[in-house]
């Protein structure tokens, strides 16, 4: 009995030895903590993904806390992002290796693979050095199992893959489209055309640099709101689809201004508002006004200017507004992509200010041009809501986002030829 007895306890001992050591052998070397929310729509497409990464890795294990319904896990949440330097707010929201990934897009899955294969490379390295000087006849050469060669960091925006990254390539190319906006144009050239006439370079830099800064500040806080708006509504599963409409209406009268300039629907300034803005510029050719009363008269004349064009110029930045929440980037991001985007935007701008301040010439910009600018932004504008409708994930990648644009362009350029033609084969008849 006591032989049984001893053998009994040996056998339970030996199984205890086994279990830890095949439990040591199999331990995650990383650990991967996913916060997500019930019926959250991008974090259900991730969902796949993950379970793919943790059976590409098995050193990799992933832990998933739904935060939405789960006290605990909120608050593990908070304290999670509170300790990586963030906000816990949007979901899903991927903590691997000191990194923080918000969102669900393919570039971003590319990314939190890249940060998996990244620790586990040091790791791997690490246990080389180890082994090399344990053994150093070892054989110690392996390829690296990342390749960051297209890969730079930039502040605000994180790690940008320069061959799969179009949010800030694609901001890029709707504020510089943007930019050439036709109202905007239109009044910025009629107002140094009026303070030119005053020959006093000091007033037009004065007036120009206000009126800049203060258009660029209400529109950026336009942008913003936008932006707030749909991420407050971004799990709706018609925001999307109501975004493209948008965007489609706004380019099919934007095209139809280019035929029928101001017929029925159109996204201008309308005359009746023509007069007070006149008289508005005027105001600041007043010599008395000088100095912070001069500044102020622009100020306020910006502003209400800005306010009145607000139909002509909503239509980019509603769009571009619903491709970076797709993308579902932190604040810190997204107000790094809007300065970006307030940049290029005014750059145009800026350049035709500076040019009129060196020359004391005034840029004209017939009606001609401004049905140019409209036929080529509702070209793009239509072909980003036909993008949105299809297959948004289209702007995902760089190659995608440059045909859009241009076959936008390509279209615009030929319907002006068509048109072109067809004149002038109408004035031979």
């Amino acid at each position: 009995m006591r032989f049984e007895t001893t053998r009994f306890f040996l056998i339970i001992f030996l199984l205890t030895l086994l279990s830890q050591t095949l439990t040591a052998k199999t331990a995650p070397e990383l650990v991967m903590d996913v916060f997500w929310g019930e019926n959250c729509p991008h974090c259900l497409d991730q969902k796949p993904f993950l379970s793919e990464l943790e059976a590409r890795y098995p050193q990799l294990q992933i832990r998933q806390h739904e935060v939405w319904r789960n006290r605990f896990n909120r608050e593990f949440f908070q304290l999670t992002a509170r300790e990586h330097g963030i906000e816990a707010g949007s979901v899903p929201a991927v903590f691997v290796d000191g990194k923080v990934f918000l969102g669900d897009a393919p570039f971003i899955r590319k990314q939190i693979e890249e940060a998996v294969r990244s620790y586990l490379n040091r790791k791997q390295q690490l246990d080389d050095r180890v082994s090399e000087t344990l053994a150093p006849e070892s054989e110690t050469n392996r390829e690296p199992l990342t390749n960051s060669a297209t890969t730079i960091a930039v502040p605000w925006l994180g790690t940008i893959d320069l061959i799969q990254q179009p949010l800030v390539f694609s901001t890029f190319l709707i504020a510089f489209v943007d930019g050439f906006n036709p109202c905007s144009l239109w009044v910025l050239t009629l107002l140094l055309g009026m303070v030119i006439h005053s020959g006093s370079r000091q007033r037009m830099l004065l007036v120009g640099l206000v009126f800049l800064f203060t258009t660029a500040t209400l529109y950026g806080a336009f942008v913003a709101g936008v932006f707030k708006v749909l991420s407050y509504v971004a799990y709706i599963a018609w925001v999307q689809w109501l975004v493209a409409l948008f965007a489609l209406l706004f380019g099919l009268v934007n095209i139809k201004d280019y035929f029928w300039f101001k017929k029925g629907i159109s996204f201008t300034i309308s005359d009746k508002h023509k007069p007070g803005i006149y008289q508005s510029i005027r105001g600041l050719l007043n010599p008395e006004r000088k100095g912070f009363a001069l500044a102020g008269a622009t100020f306020v004349m910006a502003a209400g200017i800005s306010l009145v064009e607000l139909p002509c110029t909503a239509g980019f930045p509603v769009i571009w507004s619903q491709l970076v929440r797709a993308q579902q980037v932190s604040s810190m991001e997204f107000f790094g992509l809007l300065l970006i985007y307030l940049f290029i935007y005014l750059s145009i701008e800026i350049v035709i200010f500076l040019t009129a301040l060196i020359t004391l010439k005034r840029q004209q910009f017939e009606q001609k041009h401004g049905q140019t600018l409209k036929l080529i932004g509702g070209m793009i504008m239509v072909a980003l809501g036909i993008v949105m409708i299809v297959d948004p994930n289209l702007m995902n990648d760089l190659t995608s986002t440059l045909l859009v644009f241009s076959a936008a362009l390509f279209a615009a350029a030929v319907i002006m030829l068509v048109q072109k033609i067809l004149a002038r084969a109408k004035k031979a008849v």
